[in-house]
């Protein structure tokens, strides 16, 4: 009797082949990219690169970076946590219209986003001159930055706890609650343990992401030397001034920070996987 599905063997040489081109793309569009971001940094040596990390301007970037990411991080950790919680655990009206407004970033380009913030808060936008008449200031200023690096790193938490939150489902919480447990206590000793993984895997996506935005950042910071470039636009500014390896030098410090991202994540997802398997068991 013959067998009426058979079992299709794999070629070792269709194995290989495949495992070659993974690594030709890598090689191509990822090693040597990052090989020349370090090369060119270092092409006039250590002290021509640490001289251009120092340089008051990138000083400034640095810090400026680094400051939007720590407002804009906890804002969206915050925000993604209660709104996952709210989706996963309670049922509502207008549930589904959340779930989408969460996902808009990811469709919306984030030079539109930039723009309409202009649109808003700019000097002739529709908020602007109550804005100008109380001496507060929004765009080309610390606080748009920090709005446009809210927006569009606002998914990234959410839509990383909110499948796991559903899959938990709501015995936990309900066994809680019937031994006498309020809303924070069931919040702080149950549901928060059981996300921690995730959450914190949300938070460093978001960081990534808030630390290399471009594009809206671009629009509602007015480029201003020392006071409203990230890193990002700074590296934009030298390379327009022919500047290669400060370019580069600064280029190399945000791809360090890519890498270490990068190495972080894998522990968190190794450290993520046993967790759940754990819970699976």
């Amino acid at each position: 009797m013959s067998n009426s599905n058979p079992t299709t063997i794999e070629s070792p040489w269709a194995r290989r082949a495949l495992i070659g081109v993974g690594f030709l793309f890598l090689a191509l569009f990822l090693f040597l990219p990052l090989v020349m971001v370090f090369a060119g940094a270092l092409a006039k040596g250590w002290s021509v690169f640490f001289e251009t990390l120092v340089d008051p301007d990138a000083l400034a970037a640095i810090r400026l970076t680094l400051l939007v990411a720590a407002i804009s991080v906890p804002i969206n950790a915050v925000f993604g946590v209660a709104a996952s919680w709210a989706i996963a655990k309670f049922d509502f009206r207008g549930k589904s219209l959340l779930i989408s407004l969460i996902d808009l970033p990811f469709s919306v380009s984030p030079v539109v986003s930039g723009l309409i913030f202009v649109l808003l808060f700019g000097a002739q936008g529709w908020l602007g001159p109550w804005l100008t008449e109380h001496g507060m200031r929004i765009i080309f200023a610390v606080p748009g930055i920090v709005l446009a690096t809210v927006f569009v790193t606002f998914p990234f938490v959410a839509r990383e706890l909110i499948p796991l939150m559903a899959e938990q489902g709501r015995d936990d919480e309900e066994a809680a609650r019937s031994l006498g447990a309020n809303g924070w206590q069931i919040f702080w000793h149950v549901t928060l343990p059981n996300i921690r993984w995730g959450l914190l895997y949300g938070v460093l996506l978001c960081n990534a992401r808030a630390m290399g935005e471009f594009g809206a950042v671009s629009v509602v910071s007015g480029h201003i030397r020392g006071l409203t470039n990230t890193m990002p636009l700074h590296v934009e500014i030298l390379y327009n001034e022919y500047d290669f390896v400060g370019a580069f030098a600064v280029a190399s410090l945000l791809a360090s920070l890519a890498l270490v991202t990068l190495g972080v994540k894998t522990v968190l997802e190794w450290r993520f996987g046993i967790h759940r398997a754990g819970a699976a068991h």
